[in-house]
Order: structure tokens, then sequence, then C-alpha cells
């Protein structure tokens, strides 16, 4: 059973209104915007990435899904496995910056014993509030697609992680990601569709398209590349499917008011065509990550 698979299952459930048939990242009730995220060692971060930066990763994804809504965060509740001393207080050192930094305090939560050599599975709540909570369904036709910062950064960085050799920018966008908050807030009460972009541009594009009812396209010359992944060796392709970037990824017909590349456009149809300087090109096998 895929991903899609078991969220398809959900649907037959009883769901609360909020929940917007699961279509989106985070769940309403009122201006009140909630939404969880897990990570796992040997999916979301290896094994041996240090216990405060997976502290950071852990919220700032989590973050990353508040910003998309436009908004601002109100705490957390965390679920965490203890078991080892050194690595459970490095990893509340790293929890603490993470919290101070983003202005987000503690709620509560829940801990477990972990079982020896098992892997750690973390997770954590966030609530935030939105008065303008954009969704990834309402994209227009005549839309333009546009996302900020750049992409690809923290795929570079996962190959250092992993024993590359590679700048230490890199290796900071995979394990210590920025939640876009305040360009979210900025961008929400404009915008007709936001997401953040967590597996893969490609395929999270895609996502928000077939949300929408549309169909999208890209031009692989458009997307923003930063110069450190230009000089690691990434290409546009590799950038745009290898995922975590977690910048936002929004539809509007007027320029943004925040630092932004307008790399599409969304029209009547379905699917993604993707071109390279104006020219088509076939789609790769792998948009993105998928469970």
């Amino acid at each position: 059973m895929t991903e899609a698979d078991f969220i398809a299952a959900l649907r037959t459930l009883p769901l609360h209104p909020g929940a917007h048939d699961l279509t989106d990242d985070a769940a309403h009730l009122g201006d009140l915007v909630l939404t969880k995220d897990m990570i796992v060692e040997g999916v979301h971060f290896l094994g041996n990435d240090p216990p405060a930066d997976v502290a950071w990763k852990l919220v700032a994804t989590n973050l990353s899904d508040l910003a998309a809504k436009g908004a601002e965060p109100v705490g957390v509740m965390l679920g965490v496995p203890i078991g080892d001393d050194a690595w459970d207080r490095a990893f509340l050192a790293g929890l603490d910056a993470v919290l101070r930094s983003f202005a987000c305090p503690l709620l509560g939560g829940d801990t477990v014993k972990l079982p020896p050599h098992a892997p750690r599975l973390l997770s954590l709540t966030a609530l935030g509030r939105s008065a303008h909570a954009p969704r990834r369904d309402g994209a227009k036709a005549g839309d333009a697609l546009w996302v900020t910062g750049t992409i690809g950064d923290a795929g570079a960085g996962l190959a250092i992680a992993r024993g590359g050799d590679g700048p230490a920018a890199l290796l900071n966008r995979y394990r210590r990601p920025t939640p876009r908050l305040a360009e979210g807030q900025a961008l929400a009460p404009l915008v007709h569709a936001m997401m953040d972009v967590s597996d893969g541009l490609l395929i999270d594009a895609t996502r928000m398209a077939a949300a929408s009812g549309l169909a999208v396209t890209i031009d692989l010359a458009d997307v923003p590349l930063s110069e450190a992944l230009r000089t690691f060796g990434h290409d546009a392709l590799t950038a745009a499917t290898a995922g975590d970037d977690y910048e936002l990824l929004f539809a509007c017909d007027t320029t943004p008011p925040v630092a932004a590349t307008r790399i599409g456009t969304f029209a009547a149809g379905a699917g993604l065509t993707l071109l390279n300087a104006g020219r088509a090109i076939p789609l790769p096998e792998r948009l993105g990550y998928q469970h």
C-alpha cells in the first residue's frame, strides 16, 4: 500500500470538515491551523546526523507547513523516543535552539522507551493561527507558478552527509532547513494556492495542479539554483526532483511581495509539461520522493 493508497483509505473514515478531505498538509479549526509530521531515522535523517540537527529539522519541517498557510506559530506538541542519554541531551539542546529561533513554545507531548538498536521515529504536531490560510487546490488557469529561495541544495546536502565532499552551506540546508514563515504570512492574502516543497519541486507542483484540476508547465531553465549547487555539479532536473527544500510553492496572478522566482504556469487540462529553455523534454521516471 502506497502513501496515496493509505490516504485514500483514510478518506472513508469519519472526517472533520476542517480536514478538507485530507487533500492538504494542514487542518483548520476557525483561524487555528494544525499540522503533524514525523521523521524517521534512515528516511528523513541519517543515524549519524547530529541530534541537535535532528531536533531542528523535526520542528522546522512542521513550521514549514504552517508557513504555507500564512500562519504564525502558536506552539508544538512533541512525540519522542528516549533511551540514549547523550543523544537525548544533545537533542534537547537542539530543540531549545529551534523553538527559541522561531518563537514557538512547547505545549506538551509524549515520550516512549526506545528498544535497543531500533531506528528513531519522532513526531511533532504544530499549531498556528492564520486569518488567510490558502490551500493547495485553489490555483486558477492563467496563474503563474512561483517558488521562494533556491531548489536542490538539500539534495546535495544529503549526498554530502552520506560521505561526499561539498560545502557546509549545502549540508546545512539539508540538516537545518528554514521555514519561510515571514514570506508565507506576506503571501497568504494574495495567492490562490500555496504549499511547501518537501518531496521535490516537480512532484509537489504536480500535486498542486492535480488538486486544482489543472495542468502545469515548468521550465527547468527558470528553476532557481544556488551558486554552491552549480559548483557542486547538480543540474536543474536533479535539483527539481531531490526534495527537502522546504521553500514555498505558490500560484498567483500578481507579482509577489517577497523574493521569489517564476518557474511555470497553470492552464486548463491535467498533468505536468516539462520544458528546458522553452523546449519540451520528456518527464523523468521519478518526479520526487514517494513513501
